[in-house]
């Protein structure tokens, strides 16, 4: 086994390592969600965590790790006899992205059960994760039918298996931490709620602690069991101190003046809810306990706030997690020293050093470029214009608002979301085929018709059912999936009527939020001048999506063929990289096509590559004015597409927007 990176040992990041000591001892609080940029030792510190935990009694043969005081009465191994005891180290069970379901709850032997009525349980790690630390590295990407797994268990504080009427439940408690880098995406907000604390995390900009970074880092690689040995002491010591604030808690006390201002901050930051109250509550007494106090201090309760309230505050996802420390601070100090006697020594007093560092500032959209939102110029110095085309700097888009869905026609077989209709392996039953490999989801009616036949032949003589592994059958059902939907914007000058600029890219940050409620990839391709851009690749992140869109500057010709071969070789890349993704392609334009020698027949021939190659697409019309040409109609003709205006897409219903490619391309 390898030897872990000491968490003493990490350079920096004090929040970050704050927030898991305080779980450390008070696992109640509710797991951790770390946020932040790749190579900041997010992992490193999770993974140091658990041999800072104190070891767990437990009864000895038990596979689901129950507690000798207390054990589970409905546990599969029970029932247990009394006084057996053991112990062992608390464990960290990491849950890789594309675990399968049947890995994370555990799997029943259907063959056996239906054979010979035997539960045959083999756990999953949610059971091994009991009393310990499931650790989701990258949990913004974990896909949703786990997610939904994962809320259910840590609400309940148990994990169900069902297969065909065969049952097993089995006590699963565990501390949740989870790592993500916002530029892959966000996490739905059911799941961001179920974590308690937040923290953002950054590289350092000063040189002196990047080079201790990189000392402590060759060091470790060198020598791993040697630098561990180095850091004993101090490993030691934060150990004893997280036992002795563990030993603290019950007697901490959470007086009435703490309460009040914690109820007052909640209410003040207008989260969801009354989940934030619970967790700062626990949160404050878990600081108090690792300072050694008995009574919650203002101090505390600021602290709290800094770490339970900013991942609650979001509105959509477009919104930067962070929180107003002035609006805090004011807060705490009008709702402070109310109750005489509560234990807020100081009620004016916010605490030293309270907050976070590296919270971001509100232009940071997480995941893009934080100076392109600050600076919209930023990226375009130098790069060429057409003369007598000028630029016009970028229009802030309108209010978003919910747009209809947009849909890829058919049936996909792509990852699981909430866009088209595809093959998943969960959603409604529509059939049986033979499993294909390890029998995942058994139809069991097929599984009986395929049985009954052989019944003689094989000396059936009771009332049982004698099963074979040839008779199983496996379930195929239909749920939906996640596209790639790559939007194509026409940023010319013929679009830069600065009102209608606005309204075209609040429907294309509506169609972003709907990309982002269901689980899309998502580019952004704009054209102007003379050329087109491919301005953010195909990504989960729509926060980076909004970020470019913000920043588009207009003016210039209307180059529509670049747009669409750039859109037509951005899709072909991705279906190399990804080919079970199907693309939905959103073309915002009025139709327009100008520059260049023939620029209305080479856009035709652009678009009729994708007629060609059955592309689902839509063409968002953006023509306004008394005079339509109707080139967009045209346009999405030739895509063999549908177009729409951007009145339609508020409309409260439209039948069939997206019509079946394959049909309108015959």
């Amino acid at each position: 086994m390898s030897t872990p990176f000491p968490f003493t040992a990490v350079v920096g990041q004090d929040d970050l390592r704050l927030a898991l000591l305080l779980n450390a001892v008070s696992p109640a609080v509710g797991g951790v969600l770390v946020r932040g940029e790749k190579g900041t030792a997010k992992s490193t510190a999770v993974r140091a965590l658990s041999a800072l935990l104190p070891e767990v009694d437990v009864v000895p043969g038990c596979r689901f790790s129950c507690d000798p005081g207390s054990p589970d009465p409905a546990c599969p191994d029970g029932p247990h006899a009394p006084g057996a005891s053991g112990s062992r180290p608390a464990r960290m069970v990491e849950l890789p992205v594309g675990a399968s379901e049947d890995r994370l709850v555990g799997a029943l032997d259907i063959e056996r059960a239906l054979s010979e009525g035997v539960k045959a349980f083999e756990p999953g790690l949610l059971a091994d994760a009991h009393r310990g630390i499931l650790y989701v590295d990258e949990v913004n990407l974990l896909h949703d039918h786990l997610v939904d797994l994962l809320l259910d268990a840590a609400a309940m504080g148990a994990s169900y298996v069902e297969r065909e009427g065969v049952s097993v439940r089995h006590a699963s408690r565990f501390l949740l931490v989870g790592t993500m880098n916002p530029e892959e995406g966000e996490l739905r907000p059911q799941l961001l709620d179920r974590f308690g604390l937040t923290v953002e995390v950054a590289a350092s900009r000063e040189p002196d602690q990047r080079v201790e970074v990189v000392r402590r880092r060759l060091a470790y690689d060198d020598d791993p069991a040697g630098f561990a040995a180095r850091w004993a002491g101090e490993e030691a010591a934060v150990r004893q101190r997280v036992v002795a604030a563990r030993a603290l808690l019950p007697s901490v006390r959470l007086g009435d003046g703490a309460l009040r201002q914690i109820a007052a901050t909640c209410a003040a930051f207008e989260v969801d809810g009354m989940r934030a109250d619970i967790v700062m509550a626990r949160t404050a007494t878990a600081l108090a306990a690792w300072a050694g106090r008995s009574d919650v201090l203002a101090e505390d309760v600021r602290q709290a706030a800094l770490l339970a309230l900013p991942h609650r505050r979001r509105r959509n996802p477009f919104d930067a997690p962070g929180l107003d420390e002035d609006k805090l601070d004011e807060t705490l100090e009008e709702f402070g020293g109310q109750e005489p006697g509560d234990g807020d020594d100081d009620p004016d007093d916010p605490g030293p050093g309270g907050g976070p560092g590296g919270q971001p500032e509100p232009g940071d959209a997480p995941g893009g470029d934080g100076d392109t939102a600050a600076r919209p110029e930023a990226g375009e110095a130098g790069e060429p214009r057409p003369s007598g085309a000028g630029e016009q700097s970028p229009v802030r888009a309108a209010e978003p608002f919910r747009a209809k869905v947009l849909s890829v026609p058919g049936l996909g077989e792509g990852a699981a979301g909430r866009r088209s209709r595809a093959r998943t392996e969960h959603g409604r039953t529509t059939g049986a085929r033979r499993p294909r490999g390890a029998l995942t989801k058994l139809h069991l009616a097929a599984t009986v018709r395929a049985a009954a036949p052989h019944q003689r032949a094989r000396g059936r003589s009771g009332p049982g059912l004698v099963v074979r592994r040839d008779d199983l059958r496996q379930a195929t059902r239909e749920g939906r999936e996640g596209n790639l939907v790559l939007f194509v914007v026409d940023a010319s000058g013929s679009m830069a009527a600065r009102q209608r600029m606005g309204a075209v890219k609040g429907a294309v940050l509506s169609l972003l939020l709907d990309a982002y409620q269901r689980r899309d990839k998502v580019g952004l391709v704009t054209f102007r001048g003379s050329a087109a851009d491919v301005a953010l690749p195909p990504t989960s992140s729509v926060d980076a999506a909004a970020a470019r869109l913000e920043s588009l500057p207009t003016g210039g010709r209307t180059p529509l063929a670049a747009g669409l071969l750039r859109a037509h070789e951005v899709l072909r890349v991705e279906r190399l990289r990804d080919p079970a993704r199907r693309a939905l392609v959103v073309v915002v334009t009025d139709g327009r096509a100008t520059g260049g020698p023939e620029p209305v027949a080479l856009a035709s021939r652009a678009a009729r590559l994708f007629a060609a190659e059955q592309v689902a697409s839509v063409v968002v019309d953006c023509e306004s004015g008394p005079v339509r040409l109707g080139l967009a109609g045209r346009l999405a003709d030739e895509l063999g597409g549908t177009a729409v205006t951007l009145d339609e897409l508020r409309a409260d219903s439209i039948a069939g927007l997206v019509k079946d490619v394959q049909r309108r391309a015959a």
